[in-house]
């Protein structure tokens, strides 16, 4: 099965596609409708490629460091050149498989009504990606089914990350440089949270809640892979965050998970919001980290119900603690890369020894 921001672009790529064959009806009369649908699929992949930067990517970087005044024009004329080359595109499918009897140069010709047509559905896509990116894809999912329009008892797996330093960087860089930093950070933490099908429901300072439901977080351990996804994308980047901060940003982890009730609250401003014990027993072990001298906790209680760790990691037990606001004491661990000693070839991935867990 799809993860969910999977079927959210294959819902947009699919609305284009029938975005021309409804264009293949009004101004054709229905002559070749898989001729539309091929045309609005070109066109809309074209579009869409470009706005999620798999194409162009430094143009697009360029356009949107513009003023606004200069912005706007810009990146309307992008989307116009990327409208007539995916028009190009669908016109020569179009008439390789012989579905117009236009020549070649008619077929691929982008004309006024084709492209004010595309110009506005375009815009109207971009306005649904642009308030997914804004509220975060699966909430945006889960808004628009209205899934928790009603609270909703469940279980989910919370991972905070706090971007340690981010006090003492706005201090010696002002507050506007400490928004640009932390936006970094963020934006770093965008692709491996999604290929781990996890989900940023909000950021609280410099901390970034990404969650998952219980299921989903648990299978092959993608909760802790993500933690180390993270970990490793930035420190792929530690040079080019050198250059441009001056630092590597180093961030604090704390994973947990349980029940949860989950609610759609307010009213001008609507927001999915957790309700539970395991919020704040997340807050609580993330806090934890600084007086026990790591940079990541996992409760036991998550940890044990685990199917082992990802390959190379491995757990180590800090014994039991006591939280702020909690009667009783959890037992922790912290995650730990393994040595080339501990991680020979034939060891399978799953495998679950004492103390290396």
């Amino acid at each position: 099965m799809l993860p969910p921001h999977r079927w959210f672009w294959l819902l947009i790529v699919l609305a284009a596609g029938a975005a021309g064959l409804l264009y293949n009806f009004i101004f054709a009369e229905g002559a070749s409708p898989l001729a539309g649908f091929t045309y609005g699929l070109c066109m809309g992949i074209a579009v869409l490629a470009f706005d999620r930067g798999l194409i162009l990517a430094g143009l697009q970087a360029k356009i949107r460091r513009l003023p606004a005044w200069a912005y706007v024009p810009a990146a309307e004329f992008a989307y116009v050149l990327m409208i007539a080359a995916g028009c190009a595109l669908g016109g020569f499918v179009v008439w390789a498989l012989g579905l117009t009897t236009d020549d070649l140069r008619t077929a691929t010709r982008l004309t006024p009504r084709v492209l004010a047509y595309s110009l506005g559905v375009s815009a109207m896509l971009v306005f649904v990606i642009r308030m997914r990116d804004l509220i975060g894809g699966e909430v945006f999912l889960n808004f628009m089914i209205g899934r928790y329009h009603r609270p909703v008892e469940e279980e989910r797996i919370f991972l905070f990350l706090d971007v340690v330093g981010s006090t003492a960087f706005a201090e010696a860089h002002g507050d506007l440089r400490a928004q640009d930093y932390l936006g970094s950070v963020f934006a770093a933490l965008a692709e491996p949270v999604r290929r781990h099908n996890g989900s940023v429901d909000d950021y609280i300072g410099d901390l970034a809640m990404i969650t998952w439901p219980m299921s989903r977080g648990l299978k092959e351990s993608c909760c802790v892979a993500c933690l180390f996804a993270v970990l490793d994308r930035i420190e792929a980047d530690a040079e080019a965050w050198k250059a441009r901060f001056g630092t590597v940003p180093r961030l604090r982890a704390a994973l947990h998970g349980g029940p949860v009730v989950t609610a759609e609250v307010g009213v001008d401003r609507h927001k999915i919001a957790y309700f539970g014990d395991a919020v704040n027993v997340t807050s609580r072990v993330e806090a934890l980290c600084r007086p026990l001298g790591v940079d990541n906790l996992i409760s036991q209680d998550l940890l044990d119900r685990l199917d082992g760790l990802p390959a190379g990691i491995r757990s180590r037990s800090l014994g039991s603690h006591a939280l702020r606001g909690r009667g009783a004491q959890l037992a922790v661990a912290t995650l730990e890369r393994k040595t080339a000693i501990e991680t020979p070839a034939s060891a399978p991935a799953s495998l679950k020894v004492a103390g290396l867990r």
